[in-house]
C-alpha cells in the first residue's frame, strides 16, 4: 500500500531564474548570446589545437578536452533553460530530471579531476623540464583524460543511487532552472536529512580533495618560479595565471554550493549560473587572452579559411549561386 501511495510525481516544475514575465524575453537573447559564445569560443579551441602542428603537446592536448567538457558543461541544462523563456509552464519529465542529474556530477565532477591532470602536467614541466617529453608521454596523457571520465562516472552514479530510488508523491517544484540533486531530493516524501548528508559529503569529498590538490600542486609550483629568473619562467607565470584563475573560477562556486551547504536558495541559484554559463565562457578568454602561441594558431587559422574572396564563394555555392 505505501508503494502505491510514493512515486506519484511524473514530472517537475522548474521556477527558473525569475518569476517576472518582463524579464523572460531579455533572459532569453541575454543567455542565447551566451550560449553561442560559449559554443563558438571553445569549438575555436578545440580546432586550433587540432590544426595546428605546433599545439600538438600535452598541455594543449588537455586543454582542448578541457574546452569540451566546458561545453558539455554548459549543453546539459542551458538549452531547457532558454527554450523555458519562452514558456509560462516550465516543466520537465521525471527522467529527464534524472538525467541532468546524472551529467551535471559527470561533467563537473570530470572537470575537476582534468584540472589536476592539467595542474600536473605543469608541474612537470616547469619542475621538470629535461624530462617532460618522457614522462609527458601520449599513453600518459590519454590516461590523464580518460582518468577524469571514470571519476566523474563513478561520482554521478554514486549520487544518482541517493535519488533515483526515493518517493516523491507531493511537492514537484525545483527553485533553480534544473534539476540540482540537493534541490530534488528536499522534494522527498520522507525525512532525507542522512541523505543530504551524504550527497554533501560525496561532492565535497571530491571538490575539497581536487581543490587541495591543485593547491598543493600550484603552491610547488610557484615556490619554483620563483627561484628561478628567465625568459622561459616569465612565459611559465603567465600560463600559471591562467591556470589558477580558471581553478578559482570553477572550484568556487561548487565548493560553496556542496561543502557549504548552508546559503538561501537565491545565491546557489546565481552560482550554477556562474559554473555552468559564465566559466564555461571565461575559459576560451582567459586562455587565449593570456597565450600567445594560441593567438597565433587562430591568426592562422583565421588567415587560412578567411582569405579575401573566399567567405563569399562559400555563401555563394551554399546559396546554389555560384555562377557557371
Amino acid at each position: 500500500m505505501n508503494e502505491t501511495n510514493y512515486s506519484r510525481v511524473s514530472e517537475f516544475i522548474l521556477l527558473g531564474l525569475s518569476d517576472t514575465p518582463e524579464l523572460q524575453p531579455l533572459f532569453f537573447v541575454v543567455f542565447s548570446l551566451l550560449y553561442i559564445g560559449i559554443l563558438m569560443g571553445n569549438f575555436l579551441i578545440i580546432l586550433t589545437v587540432t590544426s595546428d602542428p605546433c599545439l600538438h603537446s600535452p598541455m594543449y592536448f588537455l586543454l582542448a578536452n578541457l574546452s569540451f567538457i566546458d561545453v558539455c558543461v554548459a549543453s546539459f541544462a542551458t538549452p531547457k533553460m532558454i527554450s523555458d523563456f519562452l514558456v509560462e509552464q516550465k516543466t520537465i519529465s521525471f527522467e529527464a530530471c534524472l538525467a541532468q542529474i546524472f551529467f551535471v556530477h559527470l561533467f563537473a565532477g570530470s572537470e575537476m579531476v582534468l584540472l589536476v591532470s592539467m595542474a600536473y602536467d605543469r608541474y612537470v614541466a616547469i619542475c621538470k623540464p629535461l624530462h617532460y617529453m618522457t614522462i609527458m608521454s601520449r599513453r600518459v596523457c590519454i590516461i590523464l583524460v580518460i582518468i577524469p571520465w571514470c571519476v566523474g562516472f563513478i561520482h554521478t552514479t554514486s549520487q544518482l543511487a541517493f535519488t533515483v530510488n526515493l518517493p516523491f508523491c507531493g511537492p514537484n517544484k525545483v527553485d533553480s532552472f534544473f534539476c540540482d540533486l540537493p534541490l530534488v531530493t528536499k522534494l522527498a516524501c520522507i525525512d532525507t536529512y542522512v541523505v543530504s548528508l551524504l550527497i554533501v559529503a560525496d561532492s565535497g569529498f571530491l571538490s575539497m580533495s581536487s581543490f587541495i590538490l591543485l593547491v598543493v600542486s600550484y603552491t610547488v609550483i610557484l615556490i619554483t618560479v620563483r627561484n628561478r629568473s628567465s625568459a622561459s619562467m616569465a612565459k611559465a607565470r603567465s600560463t600559471l595565471t591562467a591556470h589558477i584563475t580558471v581553478v578559482m573560477l570553477f572550484f568556487g562556486p561548487c565548493i560553496f554550493i556542496y561543502v557549504w551547504p548552508f546559503s538561501g536558495y537565491s545565491v546557489d541559484k546565481v552560482l550554477a549560473v556562474f559554473y555552468t554559463i559564465f566559466t564555461p565562457i571565461l575559459n576560451p578568454v582567459i586562455y587565449t587572452l593570456r597565450n600567445k602561441e594560441v593567438k597565433a594558431a587562430m591568426s592562422k587559422l583565421r588567415n587560412r579559411y578567411l582569405k579575401s574572396g573566399q567567405v563569399s564563394a562559400i555563401i555563394r555555392n551554399a546559396l546554389f549561386l555560384e555562377p557557371k
